[in-house]
């Protein structure tokens, strides 16, 4: 029999699951209500980049990542996840709501994925030499397959060359707008810093090795000497390269695509690989366009990443969870 007691501290665990998943720029652009046996997951508008995220399209990426922890926590603890995406028109804040149904056992893959999530760390520089191995990038397209996106290895060297291109062509370009390099600036942490949120000073190398191809990591430092001193000197490695997509791009796919993102993250953290992101050229709608049409068969690309091996651990900082859960009393 379930007891309130119970079933509330899956709910909480589910949250503090959630609030480690990744963010664009760690914003956690998250918050929820507990009411019962239902978990309500709603976007935080108020940390939404307003330059280089217009649409929310990464805002909702990121919550749809929280919404893969809520799932993986909740079946993990013993009771299965009835998940509704955009349960209620009017209420476009309301991303989804996770109701804690039966008791259910955990298979062994679940549980996996679940010890990662405190694991999982994001990467802001070059790889080393090894490669991944092509059975676990068979394995991570099936992940992605499963929350109905599409993870495509880049193998042709012309289209990574391209897809370095645009990154680089778009870093440059928003490096030279006042108002987007502010709202980069306010994300990120100075050393010392006890902010719960942004990216920290340790979260990325102080002089970075240039990879081959080069994909540049956005300029958190700012022209300050800020930054680790981690194993990235010796690491420069492009690794290998992915682009995640859906066939749509409404809130929904955008929604599916952070889900499939964080399966596939978790899948990768599990066998040692970690991820960097590059979503500069997806800020440029006509990039994006030209992406689509020309490298991805029509489908949208919502993530492009770098996957390898790296043997530092990487620092991030979450917010706590009475940051960002309210609970309400059932009548």
């Amino acid at each position: 029999m379930r007891t309130t007691e119970e079933i509330t501290a899956v709910a909480r665990a589910a949250v503090q699951a959630a609030v480690w998943a990744p963010s664009v720029h760690n914003t956690q652009p998250w918050s929820f209500v507990v009411e019962g046996e239902e978990i309500a997951l709603r976007a935080d508008s108020d940390r939404k980049l307003r330059i280089g995220d217009p649409s929310g399209r990464e805002m909702l990426v990121s919550c749809g990542a929280a919404l893969m922890n809520v799932r993986l926590a909740s079946r993990t603890l013993g009771r299965e996840a009835r998940v509704r995406v955009l349960p209620d028109p009017d209420r476009p804040a309301l991303l989804a709501t996770v109701r804690l149904g039966e008791p259910v056992e955990a298979d062994e893959h679940t549980r996996l994925l679940y010890d990662q999530i405190e694991r999982r760390r994001t990467h802001r520089a070059g790889f080393t030499d090894v490669p991944v191995p092509e059975p676990l990038v068979e394995e991570l397209v099936h992940q992605a397959k499963a929350e109905n996106a599409r993870l495509t290895p880049i193998r042709s060297e012309p289209a990574v060359l391209v897809l370095a291109a645009l990154t680089e062509a778009a870093q440059e370009v928003q490096s030279q707008d006042r108002v987007f390099t502010l709202e980069v600036v306010r994300w990120a942490q100075p050393p010392g810093s006890t902010r719960a949120e942004g990216v920290p000073a340790g979260g990325y190398p102080r002089e970075p090795r240039r990879t081959r191809p080069h994909f540049p990591q956005r300029d958190y430092a700012h022209g300050h000497q800020w930054g680790g001193d981690a194993d990235q000197f010796a690491a420069a490695s492009t690794g290998l390269v992915a682009v995640l997509t859906t066939p749509g791009d409404s809130r929904e796919d955008w929604i599916a695509a952070g889900q499939a993102l964080q399966r596939l993250l978790l899948h990768a953290c599990a066998h040692g690989v970690r991820a960097a992101f590059h979503t500069q050229a997806l800020e440029a709608s006509h990039l994006r366009e030209f992406l689509r049409q020309e490298l991805l068969s029509g489908e949208y690309p919502q993530m492009i990443m770098r996957l390898g091996f790296t043997l530092d651990e990487g620092e991030s900082v979450r917010r706590p969870v009475a940051d960002v859960l309210e609970e309400r009393r059932t009548t």
